[in-house]
């Protein structure tokens, strides 16, 4: 049996999420037309999630499409199978950014990195491709890439550009519907911050992982592939200089989850003037960071 596309399981999750937070048992499901709107999706794909819905005994049948029971979790599909080649090698390209097993200067391949990624060595050929007009990977002239770095000026640009699509995203948000589906991903954001903040600072480095998904969030309300491209270059670049001030990396950690915390505590009251207020004070955290990152990098390229 061949596997279902990818925008039939992100549909179903979305699908099973807000029927999780808002369809009781014994109800109906809404329309075809607001379940896509809710999913995400085509028709297409609603009704092959209802047809899975049927066959994992969630639903009555396919005319009246009534609840049986709640969802649980094995009926989601794993959030590994959603995830697109890019995806892949660009969170294996980050992972071994972070933990600083590629340090600036550093050179790599593209089939080493197909390999971790589970990809082709085109598709991670297309996707450094694309990539390597931020200026922070280049192209070697026999082969291979090489990670770069970048000046305080570049960092400050960036920083702006930043600013001003995360509180567009803030804005965005705020005009949503109560019942969006975008609503049920934000407590799913709260409920893993607030675990992180009960496990800090024993497990601060899985915060990177967790800042991408979040400001991944914000982004994604743009509905924008130039926010997007963004928001790449962003999340490369701030994880990727803070490497070099390891000192202080717990602290900023920690001080980070409940940023985000406070951020996304607002947007659940909708409460915007008190999400842009607290997104203000993140982003000035990342802007301090990030330009002694380059301080600490300068210094050690320069000593004395």
């Amino acid at each position: 049996m061949a596997r279902p596309p990818t925008i039939f399981k992100r549909s179903a999750n979305l699908l099973l999420q807000y029927i999780a937070d808002h369809v009781g048992v014994g109800e109906a499901l809404p329309t075809e037309q607001h379940m896509a709107e809710l999913g995400e999706g085509s028709r297409t794909a609603i009704r092959s999630a209802l047809a899975h819905f049927h066959e994992c005994g969630l639903i009555s049948d396919l005319k009246e499409r009534r609840l049986l029971r709640k969802p649980v979790r094995t009926d989601y599909f794993d959030l590994d199978e959603l995830r697109t080649g890019a995806d892949r090698i660009r969170e294996v390209l980050m992972e071994r950014i972070y933990h600083s097993d590629l340090p600036p200067g550093a050179e790599f391949s593209e089939t080493e990195l197909a390999r971790a990624a589970g990809t082709s060595t085109i598709s991670v050929r297309e996707f450094l491709i694309g990539f390597s007009h931020s200026g922070l990977i280049e192209k070697k002239p026999r082969g291979g890439w090489r990670l770069c770095a970048f000046d305080r000026s570049f960092a400050m640009e960036l920083a702006d550009v930043r600013q001003m699509f995360e509180f567009a995203a803030i804005d965005r948000f705020a005009a949503l519907p109560p019942d969006s589906p975008a609503f049920a991903e934000l407590r799913q954001l709260i409920a893993r911050h607030e675990q992180l903040g009960s496990v800090m600072p024993t497990h601060h480095k899985d915060f990177p992982a967790l800042d991408r998904d979040f400001h991944a969030f914000l982004m994604g309300q743009l509905d924008n592939r130039f926010a997007q491209g963004f928001f790449d270059l962003v999340s490369l670049v701030f994880h990727y200089h803070y490497q070099w001030d390891k000192t202080q990396e717990m602290v900023r950690n920690e001080y980070a989850v409940h940023e985000h915390l406070d951020i996304l505590r607002a947007l659940a009251r909708r409460d915007v003037g008190g999400a842009r207020e607290a997104m203000r004070v993140h982003l000035s955290s990342a802007r301090s960071t990030l330009l002694q990152s380059i301080r600490v990098r300068e210094m050690k390229a320069h000593p004395g």
